[in-house]
């Protein structure tokens, strides 16, 4: 007879605790269903779609790919990354500070294309932009529209009008992105329907202000009476042209850009003594210059703003600015722990 073997000691000032498995996260309906059971479950739509979506996420880690869960169940490989992503916003939704009646809004078949689209936010903006979409009854592309809007707002700190919005406001935060559109058209006529679906949605009372004054004035912009520019047009930074590439440009570009420095101190020799042209080699990746030239500034281009450089008494730049644009990257739909605020 063997001896029994002890318990294995804990660090000095730490209780041991034995390991115990982590919780099993499909419901304990479908705990015991054998694997054919299950895949009939799928196939069949048996139950709430939440019960059932931790089904798929079992069968992966058993080996099935999405080919083959769509083979023995019928359920495309879209459908079912959809239910998996809508089940993990749903569980983080489950909180103190959003009311469990709410949830039941998601039950219907409808509900994974609405919080489908809440995946990117993290997991207060997900209940803001949740209670929002259910006050206003929004349809999936809505709650698209919601969610990037929400995302993008903290990015604009320092734009026009922003301050007067605010970013714990779903609404705030969807009336300064069409606020955003409405100054992107060129005509004053363009602007205001923009300008008017951006207050059907504002919130807060400073937000609403603004966006009235701006309805006033393109109102009277388009009936060509002459409007005193804001305070805050004058000291905004310069307009920056924004250059949008088509899906496929230069996604796999490697070409290098080289740019010849010049002091200010150099003079005007220096800068006639500048390359002029440039040429690269695709294949070998050599670039080629019409002059000679010893300073050169390659990788990183640190590009100033135009208001700090007007506060330096600089009025005049060598080269325009240029955003360039590229087409959005197709994001993972996986939902981390570690969520962004």
């Amino acid at each position: 007879m063997l001896p029994r073997t002890p318990p294995p000691t804990a660090p000095p000032g730490q209780l041991y605790q034995p390991f115990h498995p982590p919780p099993n996260p499909l419901p304990e309906t479908y705990r015991n269903l054998d694997l054919t059971e299950r895949l009939a479950v799928l196939r069949d739509r048996m139950g709430r779609w939440y019960e059932y979506a931790p089904l798929i996420s079992s069968l992966s880690r058993e080996g099935f790919t999405p080919a083959s869960i769509e083979e023995a169940t019928g359920m495309s490989g879209v459908e079912q990354n959809r239910l998996v992503v809508a089940s993990q916003v749903r569980d983080s939704l489950i909180s103190d500070d959003f009311p469990d009646d709410l949830l039941h809004y998601f039950d219907s078949y409808g509900g994974p294309d609405l919080l489908y689209e809440l995946r990117f936010l993290n997991a207060r903006q997900r209940i803001v932009a949740t209670k929002h979409t259910i006050e206003r009854r929004l349809e999936s592309k809505g709650v698209r529209e919601l969610a990037r809007s929400m995302k993008d707002f903290p990015q604009r700190r320092g734009d026009e009008g922003w301050d007067a919005f605010d970013r714990h406001s779903a609404g705030d935060c969807l009336a300064y992105a069409r606020f955003r559109l409405s100054r992107e058209a060129i005509a004053n006529e363009d602007r205001i329907p923009e300008l008017e679906r951006s207050l059907d949605v504002v919130e807060t009372e400073s937000a609403r202000a603004r966006v009235e004054l701006e309805i006033e004035r393109a109102i009277k912009k388009a009936a060509g009476e002459e409007v005193e520019e804001l305070e805050a047009e004058i000291d905004a930074r310069p307009a920056v042209p924004v250059v949008r590439l088509m899906y496929g440009e230069i996604s796999e570009a490697s070409i290098v850009l080289l740019l010849p420095v010049v002091k200010e101190t150099d003079g005007v020799k220096a800068v006639d003594l500048a390359p002029r042209r440039s040429q690269t080699d695709a294949d070998l990746g050599i670039v080629e210059v019409d002059k000679g030239w010893a300073r050169w500034a390659g990788g990183k281009l640190v590009v100033e703003r135009g208001k700090k450089l007007l506060e330096e008494g600089i009025s005049q730049a060598a080269a325009e600015v240029v955003t360039v644009v590229r087409p959005p990257k197709d994001e993972e739909d996986i939902i981390v722990g570690d969520e962004w605020d």
